[in-house]
This record gives C-alpha cells, sequence and structure tokens, in this order.
C-alpha cells in the first residue's frame, strides 16, 4: 500500500490541523470560545441585545450579525487597524460569518433580539473565516444554551449544526485545511460551510491559476465534507465539555 505524501507540517493531504477550543475568554460575553486550527488562533465572542434594527422591528423575528478583524499583531506584518472604513475582503468575511449562522437559526423562536457575534484573529496563519465560523457556531450553541437556562428563551432558536473549513489544489494535489504556506501558492481555493446533515450552506472558490474541472470540484467538495465531519464532532464534543 503506497503512503500518502507528507505536507509540511507533517499531515497528509487529507488530514485536518488539530483543533481545540477554549472557554470564555471574553468573561463579560454571553459566551466565547477560542478556537485554535494549527497556528491559526480566533477568538468568538456572542453578545445579547434586546431589540432588532429598525427595518425589523414589528416583525416579531430577530436577527444576527457578525463583526471580524484582524488584530494587529496577527500576521507578520502589523495589520492596520480598520476604524473609519473596512476593506472589502473584512466586509465579505463578516457577512459569510453571519449569512452561515443565520442558516441555522430559527430567528422566530429568539423574539426581537439581537445577537452579535465578533470573531477577532489572534493569529492568522491561513483558514481564519472558516475557523471563525466553526468557533462562533460553537460560542453561540452555548449561549443560547444559557438563555434557555435563564428562562430568556422558552426554546432554542437552533436548528443546524454548522462548520467551514478550506480545501484547495497544491501542485496539483488536493489538500484539506490549508495553511498559509499551502494557501499562498494554491491553484484552487475554496471555502466550504455545511451543515449538520452536510448540506451545502455556501461555497467560494476561486482559479488562482488554472482553471479546474467538475471532476476537481467533487474531489475538493467531497474531501471538504470528510474534514467537517470531523470538526462537528469536535464541536459537540466541546459543547459537552462547556461551562454552564
Amino acid at each position: 500500500m503506497t503512503s500518502l505524501p507528507l505536507r509540511r507540517d507533517g499531515r497528509t493531504a487529507p488530514e485536518l490541523r488539530p483543533t481545540r477550543f477554549s472557554w470564555d475568554p471574553m468573561g463579560f460575553a454571553l459566551s466565547s470560545v477560542t478556537v485554535h486550527t494549527g497556528r491559526t488562533a480566533v477568538i468568538c465572542s456572542v453578545c445579547l441585545e434586546e431589540g432588532v434594527p429598525k427595518w425589523r422591528q414589528g416583525s416579531g423575528r430577530g436577527w444576527l450579525s457578525a463583526d471580524y478583524r484582524l488584530l494587529p499583531a496577527s500576521t507578520p506584518s502589523r495589520q492596520p487597524r480598520e476604524l473609519m472604513k473596512l476593506s472589502g475582503r473584512t466586509q465579505e468575511i463578516q457577512r459569510l460569518i453571519a449569512r452561515s449562522l443565520r442558516a441555522c437559526l430559527d430567528l422566530e423562536a429568539l423574539g426581537e433580539r439581537s445577537l452579535q457575534i465578533d470573531c477577532d484573529v489572534l493569529q492568522a496563519d491561513a483558514g481564519t473565516r472558516t475557523a471563525s465560523i466553526t468557533g462562533a457556531w460553537v460560542a453561540l450553541a452555548l449561549g443560547l444554551r444559557r438563555l434557555e437556562d435563564r428562562g430568556l428563551l422558552m426554546t432554542s432558536p437552533l436548528r443546524q449544526q454548522v462548520a467551514a473549513v478550506s480545501v484547495g489544489l497544491v501542485d496539483g494535489a488536493a489538500l484539506l485545511d490549508l495553511d498559509y504556506s499551502e494557501d499562498s501558492r494554491a491553484d484552487v481555493d475554496l471555502n466550504v460551510v455545511m451543515d449538520g446533515e452536510q448540506r451545502l450552506l455556501e461555497i467560494q472558490g476561486t482559479a488562482e491559476g488554472a482553471p479546474f474541472s467538475r471532476h476537481q470540484l467533487s474531489e475538493l467538495l467531497d474531501l471538504a465534507e470528510t474534514g467537517l465531519r470531523q470538526l462537528q464532532s469536535a464541536q459537540r464534543l466541546a459543547l459537552d465539555e462547556a461551562p454552564k
């Protein structure tokens, strides 16, 4: 049997980076978690606000929004703080996070309340948007559990599990969960968001080099699904160990 070639960090092509969750780094949030995927680390926090945006008032339904930022020392070269104007990349990522999480919620069961998700990247070694979604879902699930325990919700609005992962083609090989050394030279970069039934919520894909075939796309999606099953298992385990 031929062994699979090793990557720079010792993984084979279909292996995730080591993933772990650390609970409640932000003590004043409804819930928070630090998610580590290899050298990438993101703090994901959830805050509850009574009321909804003006355009949603009177609907009886809640809302969820997300903010995403790279902290200044999260990359080898300092990232300037985005204050008055957000970059197009930042806006795209926080919209992706919010869309992905709203897809797992029954916003009517939330009532006219707003959930604010904040994802702050402590260290970026690629996959920050996918780690943000995976970690934010864990923080969201615990936050909603806490609201139920406090009697603020009669039933949980959470309807599905959500996780995200990157896949790509690097030197002709399909790889799962790219780190920066791979992402920076990938011919194809694909971010995949799935729910707990392995239904697709979002695909973001680009041919950075040569075009790729329909067959290669299917191969990448199969690889992503394999990784997402493992990430969702890690999410469930983290929630089993979560503080009250």
